[in-house]
Parts: structure tokens; C-alpha cells; sequence
């Protein structure tokens, strides 16, 4: 007979903290209360956004330039993006964690997708994915997923994938009209799903990724959106390249602002 509680013995390891579930982040849209959401590639990285009391945590394949070294997102395998993966989870405790799915890992067939969605949530310990883009076959892509019980962020405006077919780091759905070509309401009526919006290079950044959507084109698509907007994301700010009059952290500021005005409504 063990002298341990019943439910200790037979329910298994309780975790010490709760993790930041997508039933939660309703609740708080629903509330009107701000949902914050960080890029994290490493473990001191996501500590600090456990410190924090950050709500979303994405392990990006911007690590292929940021961390990695390279030109374009395309190099990084699912195997190196694993790794990161593993580490941020080891540090992030409570946010909801999101994985990139890599360049050539869910393009071929709606299988390869899941089974690649599936190794990121398995080996990677995330709790959700994200893919590029808006086409047709990346919406088959993501319903197969969302139906294998897996949460999905979909990613338009800058998509650093489609890098080869668009002759650079073009951006895409600057406004409503063209949003629509690549299925942001296709995309926004899916269950589980986030829009991941990217804005184009300013000075104090991270790191230079050419392209992307200006400050009017994100507050055009914000302000003619007819769905709700859940969580916006603003990452990869450097204070230290930033212009002397805080060029990119007023215009990030100010993006800020609109969208918790937004989720506000």
C-alpha cells in the first residue's frame, strides 16, 4: 500500500505550471482584455518571456537569418528548427507555443503537412503550428491539419518561402482587395487559427528582411477587417538600431495601439 494521495498515484505528474491554452486566449478577446504574443529562437530567450507572462511564444524560421546566418528562411531544416523548438519549450513554461514549419516539410501533399505538423508538436513540444501563405493547396494543408486535432497560425504579407516564385522578398495582401487573393477570409473562417501579418523593414530591427507590408497597408487591412481580431504580434524590435529619434519604435508604438483598438471593439 503506498502512503501517497490516491490522485497522486494514479492521475501522474502534476505540471507546476499551467500553459496558456487557446480557450483562454478566447476568453480574453472575449473580455477585451490585450493578448501578447513574442518570437523566441533560444532558451535564455524563452525564460525571459516566461518572466514576462507572455501569452504566445513563436519559434520562427526567421532563425535560419537571425541565428543561422543565412540569406532567406529556406535553408533551415525541420530538423534544426526541432532543436530550437526543444529549447524554447524547455524555457516557456506558460506561453501557448507556436512552431514554423519549414520551408519544403508540408508543400508536397496534405499528409507530408500533418506529419510534419505532427513531429513539431511531438518532438518539438509546441502546441501549435504555423505555415505560409494563402493559396489553395496551403488552405487544404491547413484544414488536414486543424482535422488532426492540431492548432494552426496561418502567415501572409511578407512570405520569405515564396522567395524564389515572387523574385525576392515581396510582399503579399498589402491591402483588402489583394488579401483576399491569397484567402485571408478563407483563411480567418478555419477554427484555431491566427493571422500572422508581417510589416516591412524598419531600421531597428533585428534583422534586414527587405519587403513586407508598410504602416498603412497593415492599419488599411486592420481597419476594413470584418472579422475579430484575437492577438497581434510585434517582434524582433532592436532599440540599439534604431534611428536616433526612435523611428521604428514610434511607428511599432503606434501599430501597437491600433491594434489593441481593434481587439478592444
Amino acid at each position: 500500500m503506498s502512503n501517497l494521495p490516491e490522485n497522486t498515484v494514479y492521475s501522474g505528474p502534476t505540471p507546476q505550471t499551467q500553459r496558456v491554452t487557446l480557450s483562454q486566449l478566447r476568453q480574453k478577446h472575449k473580455n477585451s482584455q490585450p493578448i501578447t504574443m513574442v518570437t523566441a529562437y533560444d532558451y535564455p530567450s524563452a525564460v525571459h518571456l516566461d518572466m514576462a507572462a507572455i501569452d504566445i511564444c513563436l519559434v520562427g524560421d526567421s532563425a535560419s537569418m537571425v541565428v543561422h546566418g543565412h540569406d532567406t528562411t529556406l535553408p533551415i531544416t525541420l530538423d534544426e528548427m526541432l532543436v530550437h523548438c526543444r529549447a524554447v519549450a524547455r524555457g516557456a513554461k506558460t506561453p501557448l507555443l507556436v512552431g514554423d514549419l519549414p520551408f519544403g516539410t508540408y508543400e508536397c501533399s496534405s499528409k507530408q503537412a500533418v506529419d510534419t505538423a505532427v513531429r513539431i508538436l511531438k518532438e518539438g513540444r509546441m502546441d501549435a503550428i504555423k505555415l505560409e501563405g494563402g493559396s489553395p493547396s496551403r488552405i487544404v494543408a491547413a484544414k488536414a491539419i486543424v482535422e488532426a486535432g492540431i492548432a494552426v497560425i496561418g502567415h501572409v504579407g511578407l512570405t520569405p518561402q515564396a522567395i524564389s516564385v515572387l523574385g525576392g522578398f515581396r510582399p503579399q495582401g498589402r491591402n483588402v482587395a489583394s488579401a483576399v487573393k491569397v484567402d485571408i477570409s478563407i483563411l480567418s473562417r478555419m477554427m484555431q487559427l491566427f493571422l500572422y501579418l508581417k510589416t516591412k523593414f524598419a531600421p531597428g530591427v533585428s534583422h534586414i528582411e527587405p519587403g513586407g507590408l508598410s504602416f498603412r497597408d497593415v492599419l488599411n487591412i486592420l481597419h476594413n477587417l470584418q472579422g475579430d481580431v484575437v492577438a497581434g504580434d510585434v517582434v524582433e524590435l532592436d532599440p540599439q538600431r534604431d534611428t536616433v529619434d526612435g523611428m521604428t519604435a514610434m511607428v511599432a508604438a503606434k501599430l501597437v495601439r491600433e491594434m489593441a483598438a481593434k481587439i478592444a471593439k
